[in-house]
């Protein structure tokens, strides 16, 4: 029995009063999704803005209604079997929602309360202490800066110790130090045998703690597989060097940029003397040349470049 379940599923939004008006349809969020995470798994679920991982989510969650298909958790559908199936689930959001009159332990004991559970303090302790919230229990809510209540919201999902951890952009916005503290104590309760569901923009963490990947563009999954399957689909190797001046186009537009540093996708030493004399011809002086591996974000931005039907591979 799989951890979670996704059968077929589709999500169309109803056209807005301006759409109707143009005769336009609504949106379709979801295509036709299909895939399964096994028990124990760290999988990671990626795909630009609009993509339709928010819808897909809200589905699991039981926030949000598919228009057609089923999503189940270890086994209970999350519309018809709810609350078991929410049960199972420990979901961290996006959006830092708190309610300002409860200080941190109070908000991780009525947390377990809406979960039938009750003196588990020692539970909320090593939670306090694993995401280094232990000194803040009895600050309020609204005394937190925005990194610490990101650590309470994880703090709020793993309360009941759910079987499935959900982490929707986690670590959106939060110092590095937060990065580290929550992906150890995650990994631990990975390896303890939890099942683990993350998005992130964040390819290197992706790539990093990620068994297993799908891709999702357009509502509709191109790129199903292992980690390492999809870093190996990636045929190329990566020049890397920077520069101040302006790239002639027909290099600008297969380039990665970042500030001065700039990444050109680059098969063999003949491809990469190529891109050299293009340079060299249009006077671009670079520095700090090398060559790399491909990495997560190199495939992401492949797949999401191309017109590639989708892929499905389980693995």
């Amino acid at each position: 029995m799989p951890a979670i379940s996704f059968q077929s599923v589709c999500k169309t939004y109803p056209p807005s009063r301006q759409q109707r008006a143009h005769g336009q349809s609504g949106l379709r969020a979801l295509d036709d999704v299909s895939f399964e995470i096994q028990d124990g798994e760290f999988f990671g679920l990626l795909g630009p803005n609009g993509a339709g991982k928010t819808s897909l989510i809200s589905i699991l969650a039981g926030l949000s209604r598919p228009t057609a298909g089923s999503v189940s958790v270890r086994g209970f559908d999350v519309q018809t079997h709810y609350a078991e199936a929410r049960r199972q689930l420990g979901i961290v959001p996006q959006e830092l929602v708190f309610d300002p009159f409860f200080n941190v332990r109070e908000t991780l004991r009525i947390q377990s309360g809406y979960f039938g559970i009750a003196k588990n303090d020692d539970w909320i302790d090593e939670l306090l202490s694993s995401l280094g919230l232990a000194d803040k229990a009895t600050a309020n809510m609204r005394q937190l800066s925005g990194g610490m209540k990101r650590r309470v919201l994880v703090a709020q999902a793993l309360v009941h110790k759910p079987p499935v951890i959900v982490l929707d952009e986690p670590t959106a916005g939060v110092d590095v130090e937060l990065r580290q503290t929550l992906w150890q104590f995650v990994a631990r309760l990975n390896k303890q045998g939890s099942t683990v569901l993350l998005t992130t923009h964040y390819l290197e963490e992706a790539e990093a703690l990620c068994n297993r990947i799908a891709m999702l563009k357009k509502g509709r999954v191109i790129a199903l597989d292992s980690t390492s399957a999809l870093l190996k689909s990636s045929a190329s190797n990566v020049l890397r060097f920077k520069t101040d001046g302006n790239l002639p186009w027909a290099l600008a537009q297969h380039a990665r940029i970042t500030g001065r540093i700039v990444q050109l996708p680059a098969h063999d030493a003949r491809e990469v003397e190529q891109v050299l004399a293009a340079l060299r011809e249009a006077g671009v002086a670079v520095e700090d040349v090398e060559m790399r591996k491909a990495d997560l974000e190199d495939v992401f931005i492949d797949l999401m470049a191309g017109e590639q039907t989708p892929l499905e591979v389980a693995r």
